[in-house]
């Protein structure tokens, strides 16, 4: 992707955005990543980040790679927890196979709901690091406010869900970013967009300069009918990352913005593979 400084000059300002979500900077088996340099090669200016993990008493993720870019981050934690380290006897893949049915995928979030008594027996989980799970907007351009928007935990949610706003300054033209990290549809999502729905006409609704975008976990047509007026930036698969059948993570854009061009990332390292949008503010 074109260098931001370099494709913003002009008469109308552009703007680049992604959505990545980290797995807490770790496959399955608890083996770590550069996530710093995930994020980092997208080349965008403004980056909504979930699962991000802040180790205990260190600097978090969004933490360091807003570091790494020269912009600030700005994070909610929704979970803690415990995050595995690498397993001794990992295989290539990124997964097991069991971790579909038993749920173990090596961040352990029992700040709402117990682990399987298993799980807690397990040396494993004793081991773990401990820390927080949470979502982040990181950017090079000046943040102007944040907000935080609680959603509040559905009950068979690991996580209590909100929604993170930050109003932007994109070459002295106000645009904003909100940042989101759904639960699952058969968890009851539908609540929690109906909330998102109601914050963003408070924020000028889909005719604004305004850009949602995250780990939606839901396809594009229903994220599209529980947004009405909001137009997809990218479409293409995103999960899983190492052999994609849906979009999950999603970049909807207001009437403010044109998109110029999107595309899906091609980095593996975590489940999910990033989107990101050219915009170019009308």
């Amino acid at each position: 992707m074109t260098d931001s400084k370099a494709y913003r000059q002009g008469v109308t300002a552009m703007v680049s955005i992604a959505s990545y979500n980290l797995h807490g900077g770790i496959d399955a088996w608890g083996r770590p990543f550069d996530a710093v340099e995930s994020v980092r090669a997208l080349g965008a200016d403004v980056i909504m980040l979930q699962e991000c993990w802040t180790p205990a008493g260190q600097p978090g993720i969004a933490a360091e790679i807003a570091a790494a870019i020269g912009g600030t981050s700005h994070q909610v934690d929704l979970a803690s927890g415990r995050r595995a380290l690498p397993h001794p006897k990992a295989p290539a893949a990124w997964q097991r196979r069991r971790s579909f049915v038993d749920g173990d995928h090596s961040l352990y979030l029992d700040s709402e709901m117990p682990m399987r008594a298993s799980t807690r027996a397990s040396t494993r989980y004793a081991m773990a690091e401990p820390g927080a799970w949470g979502l982040a907007i990181v950017s090079k351009l000046p943040i102007r406010s944040t907000s935080v928007v609680p959603l509040g935990r559905l009950r068979r949610d690991r996580a209590t869900r909100a929604i993170l706003v930050a109003h932007l300054d994109l070459d002295g033209t106000p645009m904003t970013a909100v940042a989101v990290h759904m639960t699952h549809l058969t968890y009851g999502s539908p609540r929690h967009f109906a909330r998102l729905r109601r914050e963003l006409r408070g924020l000028g609704g889909p005719t604004s300069a305004t850009v949602v975008g995250g780990d939606m976990n839901l396809w594009g047509p229903l994220v599209t009918a529980q947004l009405p007026g909001w137009h997809r930036a990218v479409t293409g698969r995103t999960w899983p990352s190492w052999g994609p059948h849906s979009q999950l993570d999603h970049l909807l854009v207001g009437r403010g913005f044109r998109v110029i061009g999107s595309r899906v990332g091609e980095d593996q390292s975590s489940d999910h593979l990033p989107v990101i949008a050219r915009l170019q503010l009308r």
